[in-house]
């Protein structure tokens, strides 16, 4: 499908983001470089268990990206096609750390774009400084006192920290 040179991109970054990491901060900002508008797509997670509430997902994502203006955070639930059409998005955008990712991305890839023809999906690889980084490993190593500083943003870190005490 060809679009008018003049026609604007809006990519979509999907997520639990319990809590958002330097690795996702990393492939959306590099995606907002990419693309005229990058939304964060925080998902409800109603079949998680999360630290963080919604509301709280979706403002450490609004704070954590403050300095980059094509980059908004908003909740959804359901297919994240549905989402992106919702949007007038055309690209989904995915990070990859590592094979595993791939294997899973790409039949996700796939699924999606049979669902939604009009929706390409892009994959960032992870840059190899945070390519070790997952929420899961973040929300335990905090939760057990350890040292998770290079691993989210300040406004995460002192969320996190908050979280803790409350749990102790």
């Amino acid at each position: 499908m060809s679009r008018p040179a003049h026609t604007a991109v809006t990519a979509v970054y999907s997520g639990t983001f319990d809590p958002l990491t330097l690795g996702h901060e990393d492939a959306i900002r590099r995606a907002a470089q990419m693309f005229d508008q990058v939304i964060i797509a925080v998902a409800r997670a109603h079949h998680k268990n999360t630290m963080f509430t919604l509301d709280e997902r979706l403002a450490l994502a609004q704070t954590a990206l403050a300095d980059c203006p094509n980059v908004k955070a908003l909740p959804f639930d359901g297919l994240i096609v549905e989402f992106v059409r919702a949007q007038n998005a055309q690209v989904i955008v995915r990070g990859l750390r590592s094979v595993t990712d791939y294997d899973y991305e790409t039949q996700m890839s796939g699924m999606n774009r049979h669902l939604a023809p009009e929706v390409d999906t892009v994959f960032l690889h992870t840059s190899a400084g945070v390519q070790h980084i997952s929420s899961t490993l973040v929300r335990e190593i905090a939760k057990l006192g350890g040292d998770v500083s290079g691993l989210v943003s300040t406004p995460v870190l002192n969320a996190l920290q908050g979280k803790v005490a409350i749990k102790h």
